[in-house]
């Protein structure tokens, strides 16, 4: 059996997280949520950040201890020490993975079909499949392609921020002013969360960075500030350009925004621009989900077989090809609010496990080592974690009803393969 190739610093990983979180969810979203929450939506990103932040510094602390791929997977099992469990959660982490990647994919082909006449179904696919080549060929062609598209994407962000601030002659902008009160705000919050997702993901690939125990905790905390300050800056930019009525109409409303500050060279740009973008969520997605594959399948909650590396590019090609497959057969469906919601959900749910990982280990492990330890803690018990679970159960709380159906449906379906692979396992043995 091979290893994985560690080939990521600090600067590599720190990209690579920006990137995860400065994706498709920002390019697509914010109309929506602006149609919530109107003029105040940077308050639904300032939300955000808050609890990307909780979850990230949870993050940080279980991956200087645990800095092994199938990153939720590793922490829940060994906090609660139950395996269906942390299935349940590594399943969840997988499952998402595929399906975030088959719709962003389709966001892609939206985009591209205003440069050529491809159906968008046929772009997506191909996408995916071109992709998952780039994560086959190494972790270290895949973090550079990463890089390159996140300075693209974050100059597109930065652009917006100069657009809002200096093109821009606002009417009259009321930053505290919601149409639907401070409930479309945490509409909007809950809906945007989608745009922060994917800092999580830095920890999956813990067996291919340099000194994961220092690094990962710095790259993850890094990634969610840098993110959060960006988002912030766009949401107060985007409703000093167009007033949040249009705004909320228009289906990619930051080319929109781009074309009123730079005419409409502005909009062609700044649609190129987002497909940096989604490409490289795409990326991201694949390699994140395809590392919780290989993980899962080591420890023998999937069939083993799926952790074969491969000899040459020190990939786990044969769950690069799972999620592959499994992302385009995704991809022939896919409406991105429904998805995005369904993905939170699922999320918040990975969050809150994390969260309550931490504090279940400050008692259960006192003395194993932390390179990394949260601040502000009552003796042993720390303190922002759990802010971090009671944000998870009330968001967890705000979702349409359909959305937590699918969610418990995913877990449902999730709970059934454990059982009937258990009982599989305990035959042949």
């Amino acid at each position: 059996m091979f290893e994985l190739k560690r080939g990521m610093g600090l600067f590599h990983l720190t990209m690579y997280g920006v990137g995860l979180i400065l994706g498709a969810g920002i390019y697509v979203l914010i109309g929506e949520a602006v149609g919530f929450a109107g003029d105040s939506v940077w308050i639904a990103f300032v939300l955000g950040s808050i609890v990307a932040l909780f979850a990230g510094l949870s993050y940080a602390e279980l991956s200087s201890i645990f800095p092994k791929a199938a990153a939720e997977y590793t922490f829940v099992k060994n906090a609660f020490k139950n395996n269906f469990v942390a299935f349940i959660i590594g399943w969840l982490t997988a499952i998402t993975s595929m399906i975030t990647a088959a719709t962003v994919a389709l966001g892609f082909g939206g985009y591209f079909s205003e440069f050529l006449n491809i159906p968008i179904v046929i772009s997506a696919i191909a996408l995916i499949g071109i992709l998952s080549i780039v994560n086959f060929m190494g972790i270290k062609e895949s973090s550079w392609t990463n890089t390159v598209f996140t300075i693209i994407e974050a100059a597109g962000l930065i652009l917006i921020i100069i657009i809002g601030f200096t093109i821009s002659e606002p009417e009259s902008v009321n930053y505290f002013e919601s149409p639907t009160g401070f409930s479309g705000i945490v509409i909007a919050f809950v809906l945007i969360f989608f745009a922060f997702i994917g800092f999580e993901d830095i920890a999956n690939i813990a067996e291919e960075v340099r000194n994961p125990k220092k690094v990962i905790p710095r790259a993850i905390i890094l990634a969610v500030m840098i993110s959060g300050i960006i988002y912030v800056l766009v949401s107060l930019a985007v409703v000093r350009v167009i007033n949040w009525e249009d705004l909320s109409l228009s289906a990619a409303p930051l080319a929109d925004v781009a074309k009123r500050g730079l005419g409409v060279q502005g909009h062609i740009i700044f649609s190129g621009i987002a497909l940096f973008a989604i490409t490289n969520t795409v990326l991201i997605t694949l390699v994140a989900g395809s590392r919780m594959i290989y993980g899962m399948a080591r420890e023998k909650s999937f069939p083993p077989i799926l952790a074969k590396v491969h000899s040459k590019t020190k990939t786990p090609w044969l769950a690069i090809i799972v999620i592959m497959l499994t992302a385009i057969g995704f991809s022939i469906i896919g409406d991105i609010v429904i998805v995005a919601n369904i993905t939170v959900f699922a999320v918040i749910i990975t969050f809150g496990a994390v969260n309550l990982s931490v504090i279940v280990l400050r008692y259960t492990e006192p003395d194993i080592e932390r390179k990394f330890r949260i601040p502000i803690n009552i003796g042993k018990f720390p303190v922002l974690p759990m802010f971090g679970l009671g944000i998870s159960v009330y968001m967890a709380v705000q979702f349409q009803i359909q959305v937590v159906l699918v969610g418990l449906g995913i877990v449902g379906i999730g709970a059934i393969f454990y059982l009937l692979y258990e009982k599989r396992n305990v035959r042949s043995e």
